[in-house]
């Protein structure tokens, strides 16, 4: 199995906010989430990633649902910590449920979850969510004692906090490398899907391969700002073609723990779905450029 792709579509909401903030569910509102996930399926995203934040500043309730609803591919709903969003986590009944730290003054999730200093209430909303046949993944730092609290917590997966890295200087980005290695092996070795995710982009992606034991990135920003100039479906297919450098060494001892994951069923069965009239209705609304993603073209 290659590495797979989990697309971030909230910033696809966040421009659709921009104008239509007090109406978004109007039938004129765009971009729209729903079309974007059917570009990401087209793309060959394995599953989709949606953010709904307390004071609702991209995504909507209504937002996830219908993705929920109408897109056959697993869904992961990144949420904070709180009965609120518990309680839409148990209606939407997603794929996984990634717990991560959630402040009104941030633009975007900052670090990861402290599992340690907030470990009895981690642990009461993944038994909650779990107990409803909800997988939970905890955003974490790659630092031991959070990768040890989230194997105690009865979570399934950690998601590796990359934000240190991709902002690393490139005199300390080895560092931020090796931590990231060092958690991951302890995350595989307590039994827990490493995943990760937060400012990967088609620049810094690569040097993420010596990481060991990966199973899904987890990208947004990125592949939206990309998609700007080639498409969302084309914006995936040039990740993914990136992804596939990813060794298989690196994830193949990782791989008998996750076979049940909906993300990799979805990824082994990607043939059937391409085949859908919806999937190819979404590839051809987009006039994509063929380019090979390894050579990106700077902006004119």
């Amino acid at each position: 199995m290659p590495l797979l792709l989990g697309v971030n579509i909230d910033h696809i909401a966040t421009l659709r906010q921009a104008r239509y903030g007090r109406n978004p569910e109007a039938a004129h509102a765009e971009p729209s989430p729903l079309v974007a996930a059917w570009d990401a399926l087209a793309g060959g995203a394995d599953s989709l990633t949606v953010h709904v934040r307390s004071d609702r500043r991209h995504m909507q309730d209504a937002d996830a649902l219908r993705i929920r609803a109408e897109v056959p591919l697993p869904l992961n709903f990144e949420m904070g910590v709180t009965a609120e969003m518990i309680a839409l986590a148990l209606e939407l009944k997603p794929d996984f449920a990634c717990l991560v730290p959630e402040s009104r003054e941030e633009l975007t999730t900052e670090g990861g979850l402290d599992v340690v200093g907030r470990f009895a209430q981690t642990q009461a909303a993944v038994a909650r969510l779990q107990d409803a046949g909800i997988r939970v993944s905890l955003f974490i730092d790659p630092d031991p004692p959070q990768v040890e609290a989230a194997a105690r917590s009865g979570a399934r997966m950690i998601e590796l906090h990359t934000g240190c890295f991709a902002n690393a200087a490139d005199s300390d980005r080895e560092a931020e490398i090796a931590r990231l290695a060092a958690a991951a092996r302890a995350g595989q070795q307590a039994g827990l899907q490493v995943n990760a995710g937060h400012g990967i982009n088609y620049e810094n992606i690569a040097r993420l391969w010596t990481v060991p034991h990966l199973v899904e990135l987890n990208i947004g920003h990125s592949i939206v700002a990309r998609a700007l100039r080639v498409g969302l479906t084309q914006a995936v297919r040039e990740m993914k073609n990136l992804m596939a450098a990813y060794p298989a060494v690196a994830a193949a001892s990782s791989r008998s723990s996750i076979s049940d994951s909906p993300a990799v069923a979805a990824a082994s069965s990607r043939s059937s779905i391409s085949e859908s009239p919806a999937v190819a209705a979404a590839s051809s609304r987009s006039s994509i450029s063929e380019s090979p993603a390894p050579n990106i073209p700077p902006p004119p």
